[in-house]
Parts: structure tokens; C-alpha cells; sequence
């Protein structure tokens, strides 16, 4: 029994590997498209093959990238009833194109260093890696499309686009947060990749004094931190003028009603 398997196993293989043959032949016609598609990161030869059969090279026939995605069942659902929209789900349509673009997002997801595993990344921590791996695959058939359409292949942006793009805000974050945990920082920008301070930094030197040595020895630093002078997000407390305990820690004024308390009033 165990002969007969491996002989049936056999005999598949050889079927797979000739059927392999043969689509390499009806499409050795179209092997520049399919070396550009392949550029992109996550996209193999198979994918090449099922996007070719699928879509064709010729991209007028769509409109834009967003109808592609639209006839590929890759863009939010849009249900409706009474003015009230009741659910975003993708809807069922081209099975073997939505296939192919989630393998391979998924594989893209795992690339290090590109732009595409960074777009992955952001919208997992917000939505969860379902929905991101639905959005990345989304954004791969776009890039196909441009890609057949302008006769180009991809640009790897990098894994630090979002950073690079957003320089002064990253910076002001990551001091905040040294700050919060005990730490005093000074920036200096690096020769080789010169660093521009955010306004938030340059404008406050007191608040940002030098680099302790403690950081490198994972100590808290000697003086105490300087508070952020940023105040936070949200309504205003109104605790003084009600007359209650405050809780947040916002209001400067004193609590009568607090006083009272630790007094035993």
C-alpha cells in the first residue's frame, strides 16, 4: 500500500511539473511584465502567472486603481439601509486574484527593511493582522496596476519612509518619553545623517539638559526630570469649580474639599 502511494505521489508531481511546463510556454510572450510585477516584494512567478491570466497587461479597461480593486473584491464593502451603514465587509468576487494579493501580503508583511512590512505594521498595532494583511494586499494590487500600466518596475521606498517623513514629530515623542521615564536628553545630530531638532527641543534648552552617563548603565538619572511643559489633551478640569475632590492632576489651584479631607474636615 505504501508503494502504491508513492507511486500515485509520483505520478502527481509529474502532472504538476507538466502543466508548470506548459504555462511557461503560452506566456514566455509576456516576460517583461511579469519580471517587473516580480520586483515587488512578496510577489513570486506563480503570483505573476495569476495576476497575467487574470488581469491581463492592458489597464485601460479599468478606470483606475480603486475600480481593480473594486472587481478584485480587495476595497471595503459599502451596505447600506435607511442612510445607515451596517457593514464595511469585502464582498465575494474574482476568488483567484483576492487569493493571490493576500498570499502575497502576507509574505510581504514578513520582508525586513521595506516600506510595505512597515505598512503592514502600523495598521496591525490599530487593527489587528486580519485587517491589515486585507489593506496591504489592497495596496499591492494598486502598485500592480501602475506598474502594468506605466510599463515600470517598483520603488522600495525603505522601512524608515514614515520615519524620515515625520522626523520632528518622532523626535519630540521619543524625548517626552525618556522624559517620563527619568531620563534628561540631549539631541546632537549624527555627521554622517544630520538631524534637524523639532522647534519643541531647540526652542527649550533648560528643559533638555545633557545625556547622562546613567542611561548607558540603565540608572535612573541623579536629578529629578523636568516636567513636560506641554499641557494634556481634553476638556479642561473643572474639579475647583465644582467644589469636588480632583482626580486629574491638571488644576494648579488648591482643593478645599481635598484639604478637608486629609485635615479630617
Amino acid at each position: 500500500m505504501l508503494e502504491r502511494e508513492l507511486q500515485h505521489l509520483e505520478w502527481l508531481e509529474r502532472q504538476v511539473q507538466g502543466l508548470e511546463q506548459e504555462i511557461e510556454r503560452r506566456v514566455a510572450s509576456l516576460e517583461h511584465p511579469m519580471r517587473r510585477l516580480m520586483t515587488i516584494p512578496g510577489i513570486d512567478r506563480k503570483t505573476a502567472w495569476t495576476l497575467v491570466a487574470e488581469l491581463g497587461i492592458d489597464m485601460s479597461v479599468f478606470a483606475d486603481a480603486q475600480h481593480l480593486a473594486s472587481w478584485a473584491g480587495l476595497c471595503p464593502g459599502n451596505r447600506e439601509s435607511g442612510g445607515k451603514r451596517m457593514s464595511g465587509r469585502t464582498r465575494k468576487a474574482n476568488s483567484y486574484v483576492r487569493r493571490a494579493m493576500c498570499q502575497s501580503a502576507w509574505a510581504a508583511s514578513h520582508t525586513k527593511g521595506t516600506w510595505l512590512h512597515s505598512f503592514f505594521r502600523r495598521i496591525q498595532v490599530r487593527k489587528g493582522a486580519p485587517k491589515a494583511v486585507m489593506a496591504l494586499a489592497h495596496h499591492l494590487l494598486v502598485v500592480v496596476y501602475n506598474i502594468l500600466k506605466r510599463n515600470e518596475e517598483y520603488v522600495e521606498l525603505g522601512g524608515d519612509y514614515y520615519d524620515q517623513r515625520n522626523k520632528p514629530k518622532l523626535v519630540s515623542r521619543l524625548v517626552e518619553r525618556l522624559t517620563r521615564l527619568g531620563y534628561q536628553v540631549d539631541l546632537k545630530p549624527v555627521e554622517s545623517r544630520p538631524t534637524e531638532l523639532p522647534s519643541s527641543v531647540a526652542d527649550t534648552p533648560s528643559e533638555q539638559p545633557q545625556v547622562l552617563a546613567a542611561i548607558a548603565n540603565n540608572t535612573p538619572a541623579a536629578t529629578e526630570p523636568t516636567a513636560p511643559s506641554r499641557l494634556k489633551r481634553g476638556r479642561p478640569c473643572k474639579c475647583v469649580e465644582r467644589g469636588i475632590i480632583c482626580k486629574h492632576g491638571r488644576s494648579k489651584e488648591p482643593n478645599s474639599l481635598k484639604e478637608q479631607t486629609h485635615t479630617g474636615g
